[in-house]
């Protein structure tokens, strides 16, 4: 059976988004609705980051099911209705997370994503998205930017399980007949209605806003970043190309521009206010990769629409009129660090 693809940005199409109330993917629903798209969301919660989407409900277009895509009855009511296209953004992301909860990790990642994959077969979709990461490249032998075929060298569980799923994704295409796309995200900053302040620009920023010190290791390790909106762009700009530019393909998502050292970053934040930084040596960061955007951008003219340049002092304004200016440790609702009901 041929998956189904309705004509034109939005039509009648019917997109969802799996984790859709995480970090990236509460963004991500707002343009998909704002392009017409009728969007579902699927999400656990487990973050207890309901207040993303809480104003959503309600919305034209718009409704959520609560569930764990690994459970599958949640995964049948979430597929109930004509769902065209399916965006996997769901996973625990991030190295502190990963270490702290590996089988939980390696359980969530591969074998529920797996089993999302097999259970759509059945559901007549065209087109399936998944944002895997660039994390994935590791650390690499050289300062060239790599492309989508450059070795893979994960070094933590949560890219070990990235690049196990991809594999499978990979895998399968021959027996699989709606549309698979993997996109490796860059590190990503911005604010979100689920906003982080556990990555590292919008991190570096906000305490250097505070007037905290900051500790900084491996300070020439290398690292691509990207706007949530650029990505939720290019997870739009998957689900809109024509199919055979994008079935089957993987790309790096992100700009040739915004690849930095952590030292870059840091100096970036020294143009707007005063820092105090201290530098540590060690080697605490096992990951080191310039990457290579030009697929993405030859192939769906994707180019970021904002830069680290810009966030930075928008960031730092937002910090200093008390926005985001908690004190004592950073809330846990603004991270990664624990989940609920796991």
């Amino acid at each position: 059976m041929a998956g189904r693809e309705g004509a034109g940005p939005g039509g009648n199409r019917h997109v969802l988004v799996v984790g859709g109330a995480g970090y990236v993917g509460s963004v991500l629903v707002r343009e998909l609705l704002a392009k017409g798209w009728r969007v579902r969301v699927l999400d656990r919660l487990i973050y207890g980051n309901e207040r993303s989407i809480e104003g959503l409900i309600g919305e034209a277009g718009f409704s959520f099911v609560g569930g764990d895509f690994g459970d599958a009855a949640a995964l049948d009511r979430a597929l109930a209705g004509g769902i065209t296209d399916v965006a996997l953004l769901a996973s625990l992301v991030g190295d502190p997370i990963s270490k702290k909860y590996p089988d939980i990790t390696r359980r969530v990642n591969v074998t529920a994503s797996e089993a999302l994959f097999e259970r759509l077969r059945a559901s007549g979709i065209g087109r399936f998205v998944f944002t895997s990461t660039c994390s994935n490249y590791g650390r690499s032998a050289t300062d060239d930017p790599l492309a989508e075929d450059a070795p893979l060298d994960p070094r933590s569980i949560y890219a070990e399980t990235k690049v196990a799923f991809e594999q499978f994704l990979l895998g399968s295409l021959a027996r699989t007949d709606f549309a698979v796309t993997v996109l490796r995200i860059a590190t990503a900053y911005g604010i979100s209605h689920r906003m982080r302040f556990d990555l590292t620009v919008s991190e570096f920023v906000r305490s250097l806003a505070l007037g905290r010190k900051l500790t900084v290791y491996d300070k020439d390790t290398w690292r691509p970043y990207c706007h949530v909106k650029d990505i939720s762009r290019a997870v739009i700009s998957v689900l809109e190309a024509p199919r055979d530019r994008v079935a089957g393909e993987v790309f790096n998502v992100g700009d040739d521009r915004e690849n930095f050292t952590k030292q870059m970053i840091v100096d970036l934040v020294a143009r707007h206010i005063p820092t105090q930084v201290e530098y540590m040596s060690g080697d605490k960061d096992p990951r080191n990769y310039r990457v290579s955007f030009a697929k993405i951008r030859s192939r769906l003219g994707f180019e970021a629409s904002r830069l680290v340049s810009g966030y930075v002092p928008e960031l730092v304004d937002a910090v200093r009129n008390g926005l985001y200016a908690t004190d004592g440790p950073t809330p846990s609702y603004y991270g990664n660090h624990d989940v609920q009901g796991l």
